[in-house]
């Protein structure tokens, strides 16, 4: 506890972001006060912006400032590649991989019926309507190697499966139990180009 009460307040505001405990936030916080004002304004300032316009792409539930984000409104992208993962984060590593000029659709999570998460939760609903898009192809499993990324890439191959859509899968040069977001841009980009034609 320091001697200022809105000093305190800051640094339990700063622990809620991920892998921050109480002395990087104290560190954290004492900087933006100590040394960086204006780097404070402008990051309170762009978080209340971001909270207010920052929202959910209809077509592919990635995040977004408008109705439609911009990758789903690129029409340079191949709309006829549609890549399957977990979360916001999972579609940054991709893209900063580069080796992949397609669409996205984002579950916002895998199925883990314990933790509440049901084909609803994760719009499958959704992605069913994307399916029945002419224009969609083949369908890219890109969620984690983990059993309910697994379980979760066995159901949607399983739906895709009806529209006679070509499924692949990442190619396992991701290791088992690893998330996409902690993948080095090399390993996804070997991992895209060298996907497999899905086996459920």
């Amino acid at each position: 506890m320091s001697s200022s009460l809105a000093l305190d307040a800051l640094i339990d505001a700063l622990k809620c972001l991920p892998g921050v405990g109480q002395k990087s936030a104290q560190r954290m916080a004492l900087h933006l006060i100590e040394r960086d004002q204006a780097g404070a304004r402008q990051l309170a300032n762009t978080t209340l912006e971001a909270l207010e316009k920052v929202s959910h792409c209809v077509y592919c539930r990635n995040f977004a400032d408008t109705e439609i984000c911009r990758i789903c409104a690129d029409q340079k992208r191949d709309n006829s590649l549609l890549c399957i993962v977990e979360t916001p984060t999972d579609v940054l590593a991709i893209e900063a991989s580069g080796a992949y000029r397609g669409l996205y659709f984002v579950l916002l999570g895998r199925l883990s019926p314990l933790d509440g998460y049901g084909p609803e939760e994760l719009g499958l609903e959704a992605l069913e309507a994307r399916f029945k898009q002419a224009d969609v192809c083949e369908v890219i499993l890109a969620t984690s190697a983990t059993v309910e990324g697994d379980i979760t890439a066995q159901f949607i191959a399983d739906i895709a499966a009806r529209y006679e859509l070509g499924t692949s899968r990442l190619a396992r040069g991701i290791p088992l139990g690893g998330e996409l977001e902690y993948v080095d841009s090399g390993t996804l980009s070997r991992a895209l180009s060298g996907r497999q034609q899905y086996q459920g």
